[in-house]
């Protein structure tokens, strides 16, 4: 008969599977890899729909002409209508791209947040508002504009430059939210492996004082609590990685109507060039690397808590 090896394959001599709960430890780290991915997809979705609105708003302008319907100024104008010698020349410049000019009922629908459902029985003399497009964002408008006040003296022309910045604005500071947020989450979860591995430490105590004393090196000790954190928080990782997937194509498939929303050439088809109501292909490759994150993570915390654990034993 042969004979059985003195420690065998996979023998816990540190009694670590004990130390380390399978439980607790990678239920913790989920939740850190859920609240992760869902800062991740924040940052990433702040930065698409920032692109796709800023280069709509920058490729657009409106015109208000009021007294649309009196004559044009000039000579050109004559039997001319304000409005109509306004669309003239914006159909006739070759930056422009497209030039509408907003119907009655166009117009209520944009007036009716502020003037409620009965704007027509307010006797205000609307102007006529054109929406233009330019060819592209950085197309020139400046001698058109002043032909336009020219044939049209009064009319307004309103450049989107205000609201880009504000926008500009607030994505920055909502990805500054959601990287303090992912910085948040990565030490909380520094904090949780270390947490966990001292309690391991504290169990086993004694069992570490015997093999410590036969010889077992503060590398061997360390690399065995390492290799059972790395584990646990790599399968952790994988689990939050696994949850947030439903829950980010949900959200996904909700903002998918923000990102078509006018949508110039070359976005229509979603959020910035993704499938409409899918993710970017860089969440698609972050969400596999949160165990591996996790992982190292767990890994060099208990090797570091470890090491300095087993420093202070006399």
């Amino acid at each position: 008969m042969a004979r059985s090896p003195l420690r065998p394959p996979g023998f816990d001599d540190l009694g670590l599977q004990r130390a380390l709960s399978d439980r607790l430890l990678p239920f913790l780290v989920a939740a850190m890899a859920f609240l992760a991915a869902l800062a991740l997809a924040g940052f990433l979705a702040a930065a698409g729909l920032a692109r796709h609105w800023q280069q709509g708003a920058e490729a657009s302008l409106t015109v208000q002409v009021p007294h649309p319907s009196a004559a044009a100024a000039g000579a050109g104008g004559a039997g001319t209508t304000r409005v109509a010698r306004v669309l003239a020349l914006l159909h006739g410049d070759p930056a422009i791209a497209s030039a509408h000019l907003l119907t009655a009922a166009e117009l209520d629908a944009l007036l009716r947040p502020w003037l409620g459902s009965h704007t027509g029985q307010f006797a205000l003399p609307l102007p006529a508002v054109i929406a233009v497009r330019l060819v592209t964002p950085s197309a020139g408008f400046g001698g058109l504009g002043e032909a336009i006040r020219n044939a049209a003296p009064g009319t307004l022309v309103e450049r989107h430059g205000v609201w880009v910045r504000r926008l500009t604005a607030l994505v920055q500071s909502l990805q500054g939210s959601a990287a303090i947020a992912l910085l948040v989450v990565t030490a909380v979860a520094v904090a949780v492996v270390a947490v966990a591995t001292h309690a391991g430490l504290a169990a086993c105590r004694e069992a570490i004082e015997i093999v410590h004393g036969l010889g077992a090196t503060d590398g061997y000790i360390a690399a065995r609590f390492a290799a059972r954190a790395t584990r646990l928080a790599a399968l952790g990782g994988g689990a939050g990685a696994l949850v947030a997937l439903p829950v980010l194509l949900t959200l996904a498939g909700l903002a998918a109507p923000f990102a078509r929303l006018d949508a110039p050439a070359g976005l229509a088809g979603g959020l910035g060039g993704l499938p409409s109501g899918g993710l970017p292909p860089v969440l698609w490759l972050a969400l596999p690397a949160l165990p591996v994150g996790a992982a190292v993570i767990g890994y060099v915390t208990a090797q570091v808590a470890v090491r300095r654990w087993l420093r202070r034993l006399p």
